[in-house]
């Protein structure tokens, strides 16, 4: 039964700035985080993807392409708007329902309520794209893919984009494939393609007739053959959780003229940003990494392992601050990241126990007007003038969209 209907939301970024703004309708756009001259296009509209425009570019190479483009600079809280709307219409047929990234998702309309689950698969693709336009924008567009599985599911979404709606089933999935090329398959990149291809599997048709032996022994050499060969017959392989390794950020610095005080002011602010989202998954961290790139490429780190589980900005500011004194600068991209999490707080209790629980709760405290009245209301003062450095929406996670930083 194709249960899974996937939602792909069209150039999200770029096409929620036209819905927004509409005199950027119908013209080459591109979205960054900062409009500097070296700033990388994170988003870009379809007009700017037809001049040739890529997700990845510097802003002075989009411009010798195309001469028109429209640089817009990001603006976190219209795109949360849009996810947690999107999220709320695909929640209204099942309650099964996954965010896999900020503008895509999935429903399993196997949990679906009887009504809902008798209607045709089409139909409701149809419905969300309607309620699309109607309830959040009438430029808003989405692809929607129905499969047996989340990777089929998925593969039908990118099929026919922008705003398509594709359906692959037993009857039409070798005419799909027939149509399409390894690296068309979600999770086939160029690495993979090799591998396929040294034991003589060139097409998606002939991934899907391989044996499953070829691919657990020949190909993958472990478990994930086996369910690559289910995976292409629409059984369901991907239906899990992974556990949060690690929280980090990373920023790209303004310039060469920022001094060392500058600098550590913008890894502080990291810091507590960071922090903010280890404590909205209720984690710990027992380590702290800090690392930056100079101007000359050298790339540099620092880390420290805890005795004790930390999660409070005082805590993780005060180590990061103590790394990064170790660092040499000008930095062009700096970096933290806490790792070696952990679900609770250490048990033994410490001489300074009194303090520790004090700065937990005036940090718990801090978070709470921070979340309700907006970003950075409250901070440290060492963090002060660093306005600027802004969260940046993550492509592949919804881990922090419901306690973001904005």
């Amino acid at each position: 039964m194709n249960d899974i209907v996937f939602i792909d939301l069209n150039s999200c970024f770029a096409t929620i700035e036209q819905q927004s703004r509409p005199m950027l309708r119908g013209r080459p756009v591109a979205i960054t985080n900062r409009i500097t001259p070296n700033a990388c296009i994170i988003a870009a509209s379809y007009e700017a993807k037809a001049k040739g425009v890529k997700v990845g570019m510097r802003r002075r190479e989009a411009e010798a392409i195309c001469k028109d483009i429209i640089f817009a600079e990001t603006e976190p809280s219209k795109y949360i708007f849009v996810h947690n709307k999107l999220k709320r219409i695909m929640q209204d047929y099942s309650a099964d329902v996954v965010m896999k990234s900020i503008d895509e998702g999935l429903i399993n309309l196997a949990a679906a309520p009887p009504h809902i689950k008798a209607r045709n698969r089409a139909d409701i693709g149809r419905e969300i794209k309607h309620r699309l336009r109607t309830e959040i924008g009438d430029y808003m567009r989405c692809n929607v893919g129905i499969a047996s599985n989340r990777f089929l599911a998925k593969l039908a979404a990118e099929l026919h984009k922008p705003d398509g709606l594709d359906e692959i089933t037993p009857e039409n999935q070798r005419a799909v494939f027939a149509t399409l090329k390894l690296t068309d398959l979600p999770g086939i990149n160029v690495r993979m393609e090799r591998r396929l291809n040294a034991v003589n599997i060139f097409t998606p048709l002939q991934f899907l007739d391989a044996d499953e032996q070829t691919l657990v022994k020949l190909v993958y050499k472990s478990i994930d053959g086996s369910k690559w060969y289910k995976r292409l017959r629409g059984i369901e392989v991907d239906d899990y959780f992974s556990d949060i390794k690690s929280v980090g950020r990373q920023y790209v610095m303004e310039g060469k003229h920022l001094s060392r005080e500058e600098t550590r002011a913008r890894i502080l602010h990291l810091s507590e940003d960071v922090g903010y989202r280890l404590r909205s998954k209720k984690l710990y961290a027992r380590g702290v990494y800090v690392w930056l790139y100079g101007y000359d490429d050298v790339f540099s780190h620092k880390s420290l392992i805890l005795k004790r589980a930390i999660d409070t900005d005082h805590d993780i500011c005060d180590i990061a601050s103590q790394l990064f004194s170790q660092l040499p600068t000008p930095a062009r991209i700096i970096g933290i990241t806490l790792y070696k999490l952990q679900r609770y707080p250490d048990a033994q209790l410490t001489f300074y126990q009194n303090q520790l629980d004090r700065a937990e709760n005036v940090c718990a405290a801090i978070d709470k007007i921070n979340y309700r009245f907006g970003a950075r209301k409250i901070h440290s003062a060492a963090s002060h003038g660093t306005e600027h450095v802004k969260t940046k929406i993550p492509f592949g996670s919804t881990r922090y969209l419901d306690h973001s930083i904005t």
